[in-house]
């Protein structure tokens, strides 16, 4: 996250604004997401999480998309 100098209201805009590009369901820990959406500075980012069995979810990157 800190290479594309991502921050957590970006992770949050990302969340928010975005949509699930893709759902990965092999891990053993329980199923992952990639939410493709918007930084706060309109740069397109993607988010990887999952949630803990306790309801939270857990952000495992992020990353912005290279130009």
């Amino acid at each position: 996250m800190s290479d594309d100098e991502l921050e957590a209201k970006d992770i949050e805009s990302i969340i928010l604004t975005g949509k699930i590009a893709k759902k990965f369901t092999r891990d053993p820990r329980g199923n992952r997401y990639e939410i493709v959406g918007d930084a706060m500075d309109g740069r397109r980012a993607y988010v990887v999480c999952r949630f803990l069995s306790s309801g939270i979810l857990l952000v495992i990157t992020a990353y912005a998309e290279e130009e």
